[in-house]
């Protein structure tokens, strides 16, 4: 064999051997697309054929089996009977029954006992007539059924749903969807038109009055409105009295106006607050009292994230085998009241809770600068617990401790530097809150 037909021969072959692997390539492709197919045509039968209708299905082959095998002419005429009313069901799936169907929610958020609803419009392309169809809505655990009525072309189905808000929590709504199926129900076709929207029912609050204790003096906290005289943020010029201080006179100033002028400053301040909720279920006699310490202290927090201070909201953890102070407590995101109002939603308590003093210590040793806690529990919570709990806190740290008793009577006592509160009612803290900031 010659150079020349060396180079000849060798593409030849590579073209085969090239043409082959292009042949088992598209082979296996053709493979895989088969067996997608084939599992998404079973996904499909899967999905509309019921329990009911398998049965059917499989009487009807057992029954025509059966008939011709042995030559029972009843079997036969029972299995064809069965295969006539499987064929007669499938009629039934034929048709979407709307164009569209838009799942509409006016508000994501309410409080708990206020009215909710959600609105379904259904329309059909063209003005094309529908009607007849079952439509369905899951709201929370149950699902609410109507029937798409025959209107006239060019008309929309335009229904509101009214959405239970009486306990607090997170409710799925949709997604919505049209369901065809056969009277006797052997066969059920879904079509999905909507997503999933939740809806938050946030717990109940109450306004309550600026939360003015709590607060330590620091050049590096937050400017307020109440003027000093030595401070580091600058307010203003006033005219020099008696017994300022001569270093903050402006010399310039005093130069131009023939007076002495002096600055003035703005106070500034620290004050982080923390929230704490015992999530323990001994700390409650019953649900209400849990739901009452909820609303406290999402109001308490509420007021601090409005006034906007530094506001941690600390839950109790869960206990574990490797250590308590690992998850003794939980801090829900405070960077605004929804986003807080909205993780209250999920609360509930636990049996594997954390007691309320390691919550307390665990919280001292994770956040800092704590000047102002209150720590709101149940009426089933003892005083010595509560007490624990303050000693927890670093020195000096301002600690009220909130016991709530649904319609209960409105107590306040001081216990060892422990203020505790009693209130029946959220109205009972703003008023104890209110007194205390007068007094103060």
């Amino acid at each position: 064999m010659t150079l020349t037909q060396t180079r000849t021969t060798i593409p030849e072959e590579a073209k085969k051997e090239g043409l082959l692997a292009v042949v088992i390539s598209r082979a296996v492709q053709a493979t895989r697309t088969a067996d997608a197919a084939v599992t998404r045509a079973t996904e499909a039968v899967h999905g509309v054929v019921t329990p009911i209708g398998w049965a059917v299905i499989a009487g009807a082959a057992l029954a025509l089996l059966i008939g011709y095998g042995w030559g029972w002419l009843e079997l036969i005429a029972l299995g064809w009977g069965l295969a006539v009313l499987v064929a007669a069901a499938s009629v039934w799936l034929i048709g979407r029954g709307a164009g569209s169907i838009r799942l509409v929610l006016p508000s994501p958020r309410v409080v708990v006992g206020e009215p909710a609803e959600a609105r379904l419009i259904a329309a059909s392309p063209g003005g094309r007539r529908f009607g007849g169809v079952q439509l369905e809505l899951p709201v929370g655990r149950r699902v609410v059924e109507r029937v798409l009525p025959a209107l006239p072309r060019g008309r929309a189905f335009d229904e509101q749903f009214r959405i239970p808000t009486e306990r607090r929590g997170v409710i799925a709504i949709g997604p919505a969807r049209t369901v065809r199926a056969d009277p006797i129900g052997l066969m059920r076709r879904e079509f999905v038109w909507s997503d999933t929207v939740d809806l938050h029912v946030h717990p109940r609050t109450v306004p309550i009055a600026a939360l003015s204790s709590g607060f330590i003096r620091d050049l590096e906290g937050t400017p307020t409105r109440d003027l000093t005289a030595s401070d580091i943020a600058f307010h203003a010029l006033r005219e020099y009295v008696p017994g300022d201080d001569r270093r903050f006179i402006h010399w310039r100033s005093s130069a131009k106006t023939g007076t002495f002028m002096v600055r003035q400053f703005e106070e500034t301040r620290r004050s982080r607050l923390m929230v704490l909720l015992d999530l323990d279920p001994g700390a409650y006699t019953d649900e209400a009292e849990f739901e009452l310490a909820v609303s406290a202290a999402a109001s308490v927090g509420a007021r601090a994230i409005r006034d906007a201070r530094t506001v941690s909201f600390v839950v109790s953890g869960h206990a574990s085998t490797a250590g308590i102070r690992q998850n003794a407590m939980r801090e829900l995101p405070t960077v605004s009241r929804d986003r807080l109002l909205d993780a209250l939603c999920l609360v509930e308590t636990e049996e594997t809770a954390v007691m309320l003093p390691d919550v307390a210590r665990a919280a001292a040793e994770s956040l800092a600068g704590v000047s102002l806690a209150f720590l709101v529990t149940g009426t089933a919570r003892g005083i010595a617990p509560l007490r624990s709990a303050a000693t927890r806190l670093p020195p000096g740290v301002e600690t009220i401790a909130v016991q709530c008793a649904p319609e209960g009577e409105a107590t306040a006592r001081t216990i060892a530097g422990l203020t505790v509160f009693g209130i029946g009612y959220l109205e009972d803290l703003r008023a104890m809150l209110a007194r205390s900031a007068s007094v103060a």
